[in-house]
């Protein structure tokens, strides 16, 4: 199975303490960041994996971390540019059998990796927590066993997205052909997340979801989520 980690962006709400290096390389302890946990607990259940990481903001440093663990894609743009165009830099790897396209600051449990990443799945999903009701940053409302929308601005909605996509069958053709689509409108500074919603409504592809509120995980955009991070390593 083929894993595309997005990690290009500055992290911007976490200066000033990531003005110097990405949030991925946060330490989790003295040995181990967030990416490089990542990397290696995807390896650990997933023996074949083919693992892309997309970098832009201190790439270089990024690549001195993981070495040739990884098949690395930059995107040169990332200044200007937001996560859908860091996915049509690795577009080329979108055609595999299974694609998770993974946050690049996301820390889940090793259980949640075991169970749910790093398994074959028959249908596209998106994972969410249904125990997350308010407050979520970027949100998924459902309508039986289809996800239908996700934005940062619902008011009301199943649960809080969890940072993944899966992409099996015939989406993963479709979502080159709606990225580009959004490229050559000069959307290249949307969340690739917003590619997905394009697709449902415009396209009307069907994207199960997956709910992971019985495990551990965090995504990390503010100091508390530094915090939660840590635990989760160390259960």
């Amino acid at each position: 199975m083929t894993y595309i980690l997005l990690v290009a962006g500055k992290g911007t709400r976490l200066h000033p303490l990531t003005m110097t290096y990405p949030k991925c390389l946060f330490k989790l302890n003295k040995d181990t960041t967030v990416i490089k946990r990542m990397v290696r607990l995807i390896k650990k259940h997933d023996n074949a994996a083919e693992i892309v990481v997309v970098t832009g903001f201190k790439g270089d440093v990024i690549q001195r971390e993981l070495g040739s663990e990884v098949t690395y894609v930059y995107n040169p743009f990332y200044s200007v540019t937001n996560s859908v165009a860091s996915l049509w830099f690795a577009r080329e790897y979108l055609n595999r059998d299974q694609v998770t396209v993974i946050n690049g600051d996301i820390v889940m449990s090793k259980a949640a990796i075991a169970d749910v990443l790093c398994v074959k799945h028959d249908k596209p999903l998106i994972l969410l927590d249904s125990s997350i009701k308010s407050e979520g940053d970027y949100n998924v409302q459902v309508d039986g066993e289809f996800v239908v929308v996700m934005s940062k601005n619902l008011k009301n909605y199943y649960g809080e997205y969890a940072g993944v996509t899966i992409l099996t069958g015939d989406v993963r053709a479709e979502i080159s052909i709606v990225m580009d689509e959004m490229l050559r409108e000069e959307q290249y500074d949307e969340w690739y997340e917003n590619l997905i919603v394009r697709m449902i409504f415009r396209n009307n592809c069907h994207f199960h979801y997956c709910d992971i509120c019985d495990y551990d995980w965090t995504e990390i955009d503010h100091v508390d989520d530094l915090v939660k991070a840590k635990r989760i390593h160390n259960v």
